[in-house]
């Protein structure tokens, strides 16, 4: 059985955290090529996982061509131009969330993928998470009966990079932080969005240039069976990484996820308790991470269908889309499909 060998575009914090998993946490993959427009980026990272090549232009990568599949960690406004050259290259594909800024070039990616038939992973991680997929085996269980609600909450403790908080290049921070509850409400409730409405505001950062810019943001939505969502975002929040969910149904409730990261508690004679909390995403998902990763790469090994798909992304982005313009005219929203 021959290596995967893989091209790693994005050379950021996500590049680094998915080319640690592709050389540590599997047998069957080896990154041959790193990409990033920043060239110290992609050799200091080449350097950590013992790849030779680096490329400063996905076209050049292509150009070589000595890899099966790509693992994609740029920004969003690059994920349209990168699929559609993988796929018309027949280069499996990974991309990270948020799958574009736009409709148009969703469609225009599925079409690529969907003609070439080459796998294409959606980065979902929550639904590779341990937590998220004993909830979600329950509720088709039908452990709490009917599905009435679900609530998600996702807050980070530190802005993103510049132009993840760009709405202009990110989708905005609906986009970029609560991409994953979005599907993950889609997911739970087993039907598609239906209509939904948005409020947003600016709490934290009162100095930021980017124009259409907001930090925090609650999202009530309903989906075509009836099932009612929420989503609550804050970023910057500044007390840790927090990533919880809520599903109520007619006969009970499923609690997922928590604030602390450690099973120590600590109450002192004053009363004041103390535990740690999770400093990022990239510790409060890391098994999710890495399991995505293997994901993909099985996939490619064992020819089999990949559990997130395109459309996923797909969905997401008319949600995201229809919460923005919610947002910016105050009322509520239709799906555009």
């Amino acid at each position: 059985m021959s290596l995967v060998n893989i091209c790693l575009v994005g050379a950021g914090r996500v590049g680094h955290v998915q080319g640690t998993n592709l050389k540590e946490g599997t047998s069957l993959a080896q990154v041959v090529a790193v990409v990033d427009p920043q060239e110290d980026a992609a050799k200091e990272l080449s350097a950590q996982l013992g790849t030779k090549r680096v490329f400063t232009d996905f076209a050049e990568a292509l150009e070589w061509g000595k890899f099966e599949a790509i693992v994609i960690t740029t920004p969003t406004l690059t994920h349209p131009k990168i699929v559609v050259e993988a796929a018309r290259a027949k280069k499996h594909i990974f991309c990270e969330k948020p799958l574009s800024l736009s409709l148009k070039e969703a469609s225009q990616m599925r079409e690529e993928v969907e003609r070439a038939q080459v796998k294409f992973l959606m980065g979902f991680m929550r639904r590779f998470d341990p937590g998220f997929l004993k909830a979600q085996e329950r509720i088709e269980k039908g452990e709490i009966g009917q599905v009435v609600l679900i609530k998600s909450t996702s807050r980070g403790p530190h802005l993103p990079p510049g132009w993840a908080c760009d709405p202009r290049s990110s989708g905005g921070m609906l986009a970029e932080v609560s991409s994953h509850d979005f599907d993950t409400l889609r997911w739970f409730a087993h039907s598609e969005f239906d209509s939904l409405w948005a409020i947003a505001d600016n709490y934290q950062c009162p100095d930021i240039e980017y124009p259409g810019f907001y930090d925090h943001a609650v999202v009530s939505c309903k989906f075509n069976n009836g099932v009612m969502g929420m989503i609550d975002m804050g970023c910057p929040v500044n007390y840790g990484y927090d990533a919880r969910m809520e599903i109520l149904g007619t006969e009970g409730v499923i609690f997922v996820g928590k604030v602390e990261a450690e099973d120590t508690l600590v109450l002192r004679k004053d009363g004041q308790v103390t535990t740690g909390a999770f400093s990022s995403w990239r510790t409060r998902f890391k098994t999710a991470y890495l399991e995505e990763m293997r994901h993909f790469i099985k996939c490619i090994d064992k020819d089999l269908p990949p559990r997130v798909t395109l459309e996923d992304g797909q969905r997401v982005i008319e949600a995201v889309l229809a919460a923005n313009r919610s947002i910016e005219t105050s009322q509520p929203m239709e799906i555009e499909k």
